[in-house]
């Protein structure tokens, strides 16, 4: 059985800054109801391509757990 690598949680985009200003610039001129649907269709397209129920699972976790954090 072959095992899905675990979560990545070093910096793995090649252009981090650049994906982070489309990112921003996706959301000029939104409402902020606008802003949280684009990155909840944001974040359920990214799912589908990571497609690996186990490692979302592991972000899921991770994301709560940092939010505590702050």
């Amino acid at each position: 059985m072959t095992r899905v690598p675990a979560m990545k949680t070093h910096a793995n985009i090649p252009d981090a800054d650049g994906f982070y200003e489309a990112w921003l610039l996706a959301h000029e001129g939104l409402s902020e109801a606008e802003s949280a649907d684009l990155d909840a269709r944001l974040v359920l397209l990214l799912a589908n391509q990571i497609g690996d129920q186990s490692t979302l699972l592991e972000c899921i976790a991770e994301a709560c757990r940092a939010a505590k954090r702050i």
